[in-house]
């Protein structure tokens, strides 16, 4: 039973953050992108095109070339694919259509670097909690990934690349001006998204040699609550073979972590590094308590 409910909760808050992140997608392009006249890649960039080009409404576009890719995704990558962009298919030229009607949004600032920044770094945050969530934001997210599942083709150069080539056909009717803020838009919620999903995620590695290692072990696990490993190595100047103790926790504990050390063997060498992502017991899954075996 708590599993159920836990499986569905799950599963309604993933839905509620595929919804925040398209809501928040569709908020910087009528806020910044639209009012700015700055170009962009992915469906929203082929939307302004067809705009320009075919009088297609944006909104109108974006729903019909949603609904293009999710079949063609459907039909391709399957099922599970299908129902993790399903929520985006269909919101996110809604969450548009509503934002649209809201005239003073698009009178926030007539700033083009402005409407680059915040539009980046709102597109950016929306599509890195989508993914968060294994969701997909759809639209121009489906063809690399069929490719990469057709071709073996890399999803990360080609979304690239078809970004680079929207821009491009945005380009013949844009002035050289807009096609620049449009490249640093690019550049903006690229980064963004990159660092919107390692959010949390960051962790710290100590590697502590000292003497006094079995203490160390023992504070680790009893006082810190984390687990370590010993790792056989040898000092380079005395050759005097003694265990290398490795640790991985949160940034907080990082420096609860060196006051216990210092405690302990205040000549203890501390080796200390970025993790970007850890995954296991204590991190992304329960931590489980065993009984520590007797000392010898």
């Amino acid at each position: 039973m708590n599993a159920n409910f836990l499986s569905v909760f799950k599963n309604i808050r993933n839905i509620l953050v595929v919804l925040a992140g398209n809501a928040l997608y569709a908020l910087a392009v009528v806020t910044f992108i639209l009012p700015g006249g700055i170009i962009t890649g992915g469906t929203t960039g082929l939307a302004l095109a067809a705009d320009r080009f075919l009088h297609i409404p944006v909104t109108a576009f974006v729903f019909s070339f949603n609904l293009v890719m999710f079949a063609a995704g459907a039909l391709i990558l399957g099922k599970k694919f299908a129902l993790t962009t399903l929520v985006s298919t269909f919101f996110y030229p809604a969450a548009l259509a509503f934002w649209q009607r809201f005239p003073i949004l698009s009178h926030v600032t007539g700033d083009h670097m402005l409407c680059t920044v915040f539009g980046g770094l709102m597109i950016g945050a929306g599509i890195g909690i989508v993914i968060r969530v294994g969701a997909s934001t759809g639209g121009m997210d489906i063809p690399p990934l069929i490719l990469n599942k057709k071709f073996g083709l890399p999803v990360s150069v080609l979304l690239y690349g078809f970004d680079f080539l929207i821009l491009l056909l945005q380009m013949t009717f844009s002035d050289p001006e807009q096609s620049l803020y449009g490249i640093l838009l690019v550049i903006t919620y690229t980064f963004v998204l990159d660092k919107v999903l390692v959010i949390g995620l960051h962790q710290a590695k100590a590697e502590i040699v000292s003497r006094r290692y079995e203490k160390i072990r023992h504070a680790i696990i009893h006082q810190l609550d984390r687990s370590c490993t010993l790792l056989e190595a040898c000092t380079g100047y005395l050759k005097v073979e003694q265990p290398v103790v490795m640790t991985v926790v949160s940034r907080r504990e990082l420096n609860r972590l060196n006051q216990l050390v210092m405690e302990i063997d205040p000549e203890a060498f501390l080796i200390i590094s970025g993790v970007n992502e850890v995954r296991g017991l204590g991190f992304t899954r329960q931590k489980v308590y065993r009984q520590e075996p007797p000392q010898s």
